[in-house]
């Protein structure tokens, strides 16, 4: 994908939709347990974007602070999480890959927090895989 393209996407109901410039930062599988819990799934997959390069083309998300220093944007109408935006990386916004109308626009480069993976999911992809990313294993 170049510099000058754009991606959009959206909620599964349509009331809320939304539009990134460029590529992303980068993009990943999340298997922590709060992406877990948020999504509903074994995993979510992110592709981060600065702020600058990203908006809201259609309706307005509900935020939802889920811990601290953390908010979730989700469709208030059919409950899609969208959006994941945290103090820790506060110059980009994470967006939820398969609400891009066309997520395989963007390929993820590797597993963050593996070592909260589910045991029955199997990893066979040849993916990089980070049982804690660095930064967070200096603040526990």
């Amino acid at each position: 994908m170049s510099r000058e393209s754009y991606l959009e996407g959206g909620c599964l109901c349509g009331a809320v939709r939304y539009r990134v410039e460029g590529a992303p930062n980068w993009s990943a599988h999340c298997h922590c347990n709060d992406c877990r819990r948020a999504s509903g799934a074994p995993f979510v997959t992110y592709a981060g974007f600065p702020p600058a390069r990203f908006r809201w083309i259609k309706g307005q998300p509900v935020r939802f602070n889920s811990s601290p220093g953390v908010f979730r944007s989700f469709c208030g109408r059919c409950g899609s999480p969208l959006t994941y935006e945290g103090e820790r990386w506060p110059d980009e916004i994470h967006i939820h890959l398969g609400t891009l109308d066309h997520p395989e626009a963007i390929q993820p480069q590797g597993h963050v927090y593996t070592a909260h993976k589910l045991p029955w999911l199997k990893l066979a992809d040849g993916l990089p895989e980070v049982p804690i990313p660095p930064d967070e294993a200096k603040r526990k």
